[in-house]
């Protein structure tokens, strides 16, 4: 029996929203005795995204609005709740949602795809990088190693130097002396490395080589290296696609953080002392003057 109500109201809300009636200052139900208008309803509807078109949908969410709007009234009828603690909470809700409401739309229009690809196109530096494509022959060393087994290794790998510089092949000497297992595989190739990515003192020897050459034993926390460049340094640009992702959330975190200090230094706060913590000082003081 209550249901068929219910629709009913349902119908003729719905009969009004078809006929176009657009006035924001309709009431189209009374719940607890208030007004519930019909712009009341619409900005639910919205927050919902509930399409308008879908009759159905709409008055499902109808009846479920005018039914926790009428439940919730009588619960705040009932005194059990704080109205403070109640109101505090719904403040802090309300502060919160303005707070990232206000960022998601801030941030749409002000970092736009093409704020990101003006950002790429003006900044090439950014995005660039010099790289060198190197080979190596790795002997390892560990910290429990002494002195002279370090120089064993290091005359080890001075004897794989010598028998690449007598023509024997480094791929083939790779595979056999590297304990860079991963790359032996390879015939030592490591790739092409970036400048300063590496171990400094690796990076300084393979970026001043030429294609073909081959250095002397190497040191580094890992061991001795024998370093081939197999190609020279070449600048190397990031496409665009590889860093957009990187580009948009520096530009947002910065316009965030801009606007942030924006609304801080125009928001007006007077902060006032509270009256405990002024009792206090007062106190306080009287006490210092009594002592003195």
């Amino acid at each position: 029996m209550k249901q068929f109500p219910r629709l009913a109201l349902a119908s003729s809300i719905l009969a009004l929203l078809l006929a176009g009636c657009d006035s924001s200052s309709d009431s189209i139900a009374e719940v607890n005795g208030k007004p519930v208008t019909q712009a009341q309803f619409d900005a639910f509807l919205k927050f919902k995204r509930v399409p308008a078109q879908n009759t159905q949908w709409v008055s499902r969410e109808l009846d479920e609005y005018l039914e926790r709007e009428g439940l919730a009234g009588q619960i705040e009828a009932q005194g059990l709740l704080p109205a403070e603690q109640v109101e505090t909470e719904v403040a802090e809700f309300r502060k919160q949602m303005l707070i990232s409401r206000y960022f998601e739309e801030f941030l749409r229009e002000r970092v736009t795809d093409e704020a990101v690809r003006n950002f790429y196109a003006t900044n090439p530096d950014q995005f660039q990088a010099r790289k060198v494509h190197v080979a190596h022959i790795l002997l390892r060393t560990n910290p429990g190693m002494s002195e002279n087994e370090r120089q064993a290794l290091l005359s080890k790998a001075q004897e794989v130097q010598s028998r690449i510089n007598a023509g024997e092949d480094f791929t083939a000497l790779a595979a056999t002396f590297s304990e860079d297992q991963l790359s032996a595989k390879q015939g030592g190739d490591l790739g092409w490395l970036q400048e300063g990515a590496i171990d400094p003192a690796f990076s300084g020897k393979v970026f001043a080589m030429k294609p073909g050459e081959v250095s002397e034993p190497v040191v580094t926390p890992f061991g001795f290296h024998v370093i081939k460049v197999i190609e020279g340094p070449q600048v190397v640009k990031q496409p665009f696609e590889a860093v957009s992702g990187d580009i948009r959330y520096r530009l947002r975190q910065e316009a965030k953080q801009a606007e942030l200090e924006r609304l801080k230094e125009a928001a007006k706060i007077d902060r006032k002392t509270p009256p405990a913590a002024a009792e206090g000082t007062a106190a306080k003081e009287g006490e210092d003057r009594a002592a003195g």
